[in-house]
Protein backbone atom coordinates (compact mmCIF):
# COMPACT_ATOMS: atom_id res chain seq x y z
CA UNK A 1 0.00 0.00 0.00
CA UNK A 2 2.55 2.43 0.91
CA UNK A 3 5.08 1.18 -1.61
CA UNK A 4 4.05 4.16 -3.78
CA UNK A 5 4.57 6.87 -0.95
CA UNK A 6 7.79 8.24 -2.54
CA UNK A 7 6.62 8.47 -5.65
CA UNK A 8 3.27 10.02 -4.59
CA UNK A 9 5.35 12.40 -2.39
CA UNK A 10 7.85 13.16 -4.85
CA UNK A 11 6.41 16.28 -6.07
CA UNK A 12 5.05 19.38 -4.85
CA UNK A 13 1.22 19.07 -4.07
CA UNK A 14 -1.37 19.21 -1.09
CA UNK A 15 -0.70 15.65 -0.33
CA UNK A 16 2.76 16.32 0.28
CA UNK A 17 2.26 19.63 2.53
CA UNK A 18 -0.05 17.03 4.19
CA UNK A 19 2.49 14.33 5.14
CA UNK A 20 4.94 16.82 6.18
CA UNK A 21 2.49 18.51 8.48
CA UNK A 22 1.99 15.33 10.35
CA UNK A 23 5.61 14.67 10.64
CA UNK A 24 5.40 18.37 12.17
CA UNK A 25 2.47 17.22 14.57
CA UNK A 26 4.39 14.06 15.35
CA UNK A 27 7.57 15.49 16.47
CA UNK A 28 5.41 18.07 18.90
CA UNK A 29 3.90 15.43 20.68
CA UNK A 30 7.36 14.24 21.20
CA UNK A 31 8.51 17.60 22.46
CA UNK A 32 5.22 17.28 24.88
CA UNK A 33 5.22 14.16 26.05
CA UNK A 34 9.48 14.88 27.27
CA UNK A 35 8.40 17.89 28.59
CA UNK A 36 5.71 16.37 30.45
CA UNK A 37 7.02 13.45 31.48
CA UNK A 38 10.10 14.71 33.08
CA UNK A 39 7.65 17.74 34.72
CA UNK A 40 5.86 14.84 36.51
CA UNK A 41 8.40 12.39 37.26
CA UNK A 42 11.29 14.77 38.10
CA UNK A 43 10.09 17.95 39.53
CA UNK A 44 8.23 18.92 42.52
CA UNK A 45 6.97 21.96 40.19
CA UNK A 46 4.36 21.71 37.47
CA UNK A 47 6.45 24.05 35.28
CA UNK A 48 7.02 23.31 32.44
CA UNK A 49 9.47 24.51 29.21
CA UNK A 50 6.83 25.83 27.09
CA UNK A 51 2.83 26.27 27.17
CA UNK A 52 2.10 23.15 26.39
CA UNK A 53 -1.93 24.28 25.85
CA UNK A 54 -0.44 26.39 23.15
CA UNK A 55 1.04 23.48 21.53
CA UNK A 56 -1.82 20.87 21.97
CA UNK A 57 -3.91 23.82 20.12
CA UNK A 58 -0.96 24.30 16.61
CA UNK A 59 -1.63 20.10 17.07
CA UNK A 60 -5.14 20.43 16.75
CA UNK A 61 -5.06 22.96 13.45
CA UNK A 62 -2.49 20.88 11.89
CA UNK A 63 -4.83 18.33 12.19
CA UNK A 64 -7.42 20.57 10.44
CA UNK A 65 -4.95 21.73 7.66
CA UNK A 66 -4.19 17.83 6.53
CA UNK A 67 -7.75 16.73 6.46
CA UNK A 68 -8.25 20.11 4.15
CA UNK A 69 -5.00 19.36 2.34
CA UNK A 70 -6.52 15.51 1.65
CA UNK A 71 -9.88 16.69 0.45
CA UNK A 72 -8.83 19.18 -1.60
CA UNK A 73 -6.26 17.00 -3.34
CA UNK A 74 -8.68 14.17 -4.08
CA UNK A 75 -11.45 16.89 -4.96
CA UNK A 76 -9.20 17.85 -7.71
CA UNK A 77 -6.65 15.11 -8.81
CA UNK A 78 -9.53 12.24 -8.53
CA UNK A 79 -9.22 8.96 -6.60
CA UNK A 80 -5.82 8.25 -8.04
CA UNK A 81 -4.11 8.80 -4.50
CA UNK A 82 -7.09 7.72 -2.65
CA UNK A 83 -5.52 5.09 -0.01
CA UNK A 84 -2.46 7.26 0.26
CA UNK A 85 -4.62 10.05 1.74
CA UNK A 86 -7.31 8.40 4.11
CA UNK A 87 -4.41 6.82 5.15
CA UNK A 88 -2.92 10.24 6.03
CA UNK A 89 -6.18 10.51 7.67
CA UNK A 90 -6.17 8.25 9.75
CA UNK A 91 -2.37 8.80 11.10
CA UNK A 92 -3.73 12.23 11.72
CA UNK A 93 -6.06 11.18 14.38
CA UNK A 94 -3.59 9.31 16.58
CA UNK A 95 -0.82 12.03 16.45
CA UNK A 96 -3.49 14.16 17.65
CA UNK A 97 -4.93 11.58 20.24
CA UNK A 98 -0.88 11.05 21.72
CA UNK A 99 -0.78 15.31 22.11
CA UNK A 100 -4.03 15.25 24.36
CA UNK A 101 -2.48 12.29 26.37
CA UNK A 102 0.36 14.48 26.58
CA UNK A 103 -1.57 17.48 27.55
CA UNK A 104 -3.41 14.86 30.15
CA UNK A 105 0.11 13.99 31.71
CA UNK A 106 1.18 17.58 31.59
CA UNK A 107 -2.52 18.23 33.92
CA UNK A 108 -1.49 15.50 36.43
CA UNK A 109 1.80 16.85 36.93
CA UNK A 110 0.14 20.20 37.89
CA UNK A 111 -2.15 18.08 40.47
CA UNK A 112 0.75 16.05 41.67
CA UNK A 113 2.83 18.63 43.13
CA UNK A 114 5.99 16.58 44.09
CA UNK A 115 8.00 14.10 41.78
CA UNK A 116 5.96 10.64 40.98
CA UNK A 117 8.07 7.34 41.92
CA UNK A 118 6.79 4.35 40.96
CA UNK A 119 7.63 2.26 44.27
CA UNK A 120 7.78 -1.53 43.72
CA UNK A 121 6.78 -0.56 40.28
CA UNK A 122 9.45 1.72 39.14
CA UNK A 123 11.49 -0.64 37.14
CA UNK A 124 8.19 -1.38 35.25
CA UNK A 125 7.37 2.20 34.40
CA UNK A 126 10.97 2.78 33.29
CA UNK A 127 10.66 0.09 30.95
CA UNK A 128 7.58 1.64 29.51
CA UNK A 129 8.57 4.79 29.56
CA UNK A 130 11.46 3.63 27.72
CA UNK A 131 9.95 1.77 24.95
CA UNK A 132 7.72 4.76 24.06
CA UNK A 133 10.73 7.20 23.94
CA UNK A 134 12.30 4.93 21.50
CA UNK A 135 9.01 3.89 19.15
CA UNK A 136 8.72 8.09 18.83
CA UNK A 137 11.80 8.35 17.01
CA UNK A 138 11.39 4.94 15.54
CA UNK A 139 7.68 5.94 14.08
CA UNK A 140 9.10 9.07 12.88
CA UNK A 141 11.65 7.64 10.49
CA UNK A 142 9.43 4.58 9.75
CA UNK A 143 6.89 7.40 8.16
CA UNK A 144 9.47 9.00 6.51
CA UNK A 145 11.60 5.58 4.91
CA UNK A 146 8.41 3.42 4.83
CA UNK A 147 10.61 1.21 6.83
CA UNK A 148 8.43 -1.87 7.34
CA UNK A 149 10.82 -4.34 9.49
CA UNK A 150 11.27 -1.39 12.10
CA UNK A 151 7.32 -0.87 12.19
CA UNK A 152 6.72 -4.26 12.62
CA UNK A 153 9.40 -3.64 15.36
CA UNK A 154 7.26 -1.25 17.09
CA UNK A 155 4.25 -3.70 16.51
CA UNK A 156 5.71 -6.63 18.59
CA UNK A 157 6.17 -4.76 21.83
CA UNK A 158 2.65 -3.06 21.87
CA UNK A 159 1.22 -6.21 23.65
CA UNK A 160 4.00 -6.39 26.07
CA UNK A 161 4.06 -3.09 27.06
CA UNK A 162 0.59 -2.82 27.31
CA UNK A 163 0.48 -5.63 29.56
CA UNK A 164 2.85 -4.16 32.06
CA UNK A 165 0.81 -0.81 32.52
CA UNK A 166 -2.32 -3.08 33.08
CA UNK A 167 -0.22 -4.63 35.76
CA UNK A 168 0.32 -1.25 37.43
CA UNK A 169 -2.92 -0.51 37.46
CA UNK A 170 -4.20 -3.54 38.70
CA UNK A 171 -1.69 -3.60 41.56
CA UNK A 172 -2.06 -0.42 42.25
CA UNK A 173 -6.03 -0.76 42.70
CA UNK A 174 -5.23 -3.69 44.51
CA UNK A 175 -3.27 -2.30 47.40
CA UNK A 176 0.32 -4.21 46.57
CA UNK A 177 2.41 -1.55 47.65
CA UNK A 178 1.59 0.06 51.04
CA UNK A 179 4.34 2.32 50.81
CA UNK A 180 1.78 4.63 48.05
CA UNK A 181 -0.38 6.96 49.63
CA UNK A 182 -3.55 7.94 47.83
CA UNK A 183 -2.41 10.54 46.05
CA UNK A 184 0.72 8.66 44.32
CA UNK A 185 -1.29 5.53 43.87
CA UNK A 186 -3.92 7.50 41.97
CA UNK A 187 -1.65 9.74 39.72
CA UNK A 188 0.61 6.34 38.97
CA UNK A 189 -2.27 4.69 37.68
CA UNK A 190 -3.80 7.17 35.43
CA UNK A 191 -0.40 7.52 34.31
CA UNK A 192 0.03 3.97 33.56
CA UNK A 193 -2.99 4.17 31.32
CA UNK A 194 -1.64 7.71 30.05
CA UNK A 195 1.48 5.58 28.70
CA UNK A 196 -0.65 2.66 27.45
CA UNK A 197 -2.49 4.55 25.23
CA UNK A 198 0.44 7.10 23.49
CA UNK A 199 2.17 3.71 22.92
CA UNK A 200 -0.79 2.34 21.43
CA UNK A 201 -1.35 5.39 18.96
CA UNK A 202 2.34 5.11 18.07
CA UNK A 203 1.72 1.58 17.11
CA UNK A 204 -1.28 2.00 15.20
CA UNK A 205 0.90 5.10 12.75
CA UNK A 206 3.70 1.96 12.21
CA UNK A 207 0.76 -0.12 11.57
CA UNK A 208 -0.43 1.86 8.12
CA UNK A 209 3.33 1.10 7.18
CA UNK A 210 2.65 -2.51 7.28
CA UNK A 211 -1.19 -3.12 6.78
CA UNK A 212 -3.42 -2.66 4.28
CA UNK A 213 -5.56 0.32 4.39
CA UNK A 214 -8.64 -1.21 5.85
CA UNK A 215 -6.40 -3.44 9.33
CA UNK A 216 -5.17 0.11 10.06
CA UNK A 217 -4.80 -0.12 14.26
CA UNK A 218 -4.61 -3.87 13.96
CA UNK A 219 -2.17 -6.92 14.21
CA UNK A 220 -0.90 -7.95 11.05
CA UNK A 221 -1.98 -10.75 9.01
CA UNK A 222 0.36 -13.72 8.84
CA UNK A 223 0.46 -15.39 5.17
CA UNK A 224 -1.61 -18.54 5.93
CA UNK A 225 -4.49 -16.13 7.75
CA UNK A 226 -7.44 -17.03 6.30
CA UNK A 227 -9.24 -14.74 3.86
CA UNK A 228 -5.98 -12.67 4.03
CA UNK A 229 -6.72 -10.90 0.21
CA UNK A 230 -9.39 -9.64 1.07
CA UNK A 231 -8.00 -6.58 2.83
CA UNK A 232 -4.98 -6.70 0.45
CA UNK A 233 -5.23 -2.99 -0.76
Amino acid sequence: MFRKFKELFSSENLLDTAFHTTLTMLEFDHKMYQASRVTLRKSDTDQLPFDIRTTDRKINKYEREVRRNVLTHLTVAGTQNLVPGLVLVSIVIDVERIGDYTKNIAGLAGMHKQALHGGRYEKTLQEIENVIEENFGKVVEVLKTQDKPKARSVMLVEPDTSAKAESIVAGVMAGKDKSLDTSNAVALALYARHLKRINSHLTNIASAIVNPFPRIGFREKKKDDKNRNRDDI
